[in-house]
């Protein structure tokens, strides 16, 4: 199989809505770059038409092919699957529900010609989303970035243009608990941020990443990326272990300097309890999270499973 110079790639997941639109504009864009690219789309186990949609396009279009992924295995797993099914010298990575805007990977090409970047990213040059979703959002890029060792920059999008080099060097990550955010500045090499602000999305239509979702994607991306919390949670333990012993020595002088006092403890006996019992309970659930991330490593079972090799050049996952 020729390797194309352009290689673009979007997942599926209830993507129906917008695949012929997508495929449409991105395909005009990236023939004002070249002819040479194709168009590989990951439909994640999704429930909706979206496989029928992609493989429909793929018999009108030649340059567009379709990974069947087996099941929804997730966004990032599925982006991953796209990456190691990619020929293109080059590797556009981006959403497919338009938000962000397919004509903007001409803004990419120019970056990544003018600089010389071996990646070039998009970051959110304002948020969209409600005040509060924006305030818990600085509040998880600010504590990830101070617990990592890794800096990660914030705000980022999935929408970005990587060389070969790059795209090899990254499906070469054996993380089974992925955070692409992270390791996309792990791996390293010349990368380059352009702001950007994603277009809003059609009143009625919900995204699929959920609350719940976005909060196990913030704990997987805190415990793939640093040990902070364990630390910190032993000075807690270490602080607590201090204070108690500096109190329970206060309450032996004040009780030998005045024998006839009568200690009261009920109210702070019972606050002690409940402080220090959820304290434990809290320390045992983080370890247990960490734990839990080192069960899904050490099974080693692929990241994804290729249903049909549908356009893919295999058919079994990593």
């Amino acid at each position: 199989m020729t390797k194309p110079l352009l290689s673009i790639v979007a997942t599926m997941y209830r993507s129906a809505p917008y695949v012929d639109e997508f495929c449409d504009r991105i395909s005009r864009a990236a023939t004002a770059i070249t002819q040479d690219f194709e168009i590989v789309l990951v439909n994640d186990g999704s429930p909706d038409d979206s496989l029928e949609l992609a493989l429909k396009r793929r018999m009108q279009d030649s340059k567009v092919r379709v990974v069947d992924l087996s099941r929804n295995f997730g966004h990032h797993q599925a982006i991953m699957a796209g990456l190691d099914s990619s020929l293109g010298q080059f590797v556009y990575l981006t959403d497919i529900d338009l938000e962000e805007q397919p004509e903007w990977i001409a803004d990419f090409w120019q970056a990544a010609r003018d600089g010389g970047h071996d990646v070039v990213f998009g970051v959110q040059r304002e948020r969209i989303a409600s005040p509060l979703s924006n305030l818990l959002a600085s509040t998880f890029w600010w504590m990830l970035n101070i617990s990592s060792k890794t800096r990660i920059t914030r705000d980022q999008m999935t929408c970005r243009l990587m060389t070969r080099q790059f795209v090899d060097s990254l499906c070469q990550t054996r993380d089974k608990v992925l955070y692409l955010g992270g390791v996309f500045s792990w791996v390293g090499f010349q990368q380059h941020a352009l702001p950007l602000v994603k277009s809003p999305r059609p009143r009625g239509v919900r995204t699929t990443y959920g609350f719940l979702r976005k909060l196990s994607q913030a704990v997987d991306s805190i415990t793939s990326f640093t040990a902070a919390p364990l630390t910190a949670f032993f000075l807690i333990g270490l602080v607590v272990w201090l204070g108690s012993i500096t109190f329970g020595l206060w309450l032996i002088i004040h009780k030998i300097a005045n024998p006839s006092s009568i200690q009261s403890g009920f109210t702070s006996l019972m606050f002690s309890l409940w402080f220090l019992g959820g304290l434990i309970i809290m320390g045992i659930g983080l370890v247990g999270q960490y734990v839990a991330t080192l069960f899904q490593e050490v099974k080693d079972r692929p990241r994804y499973i290729v249903r049909t090799p549908e356009g893919a050049d295999h058919d079994r996952g990593a």
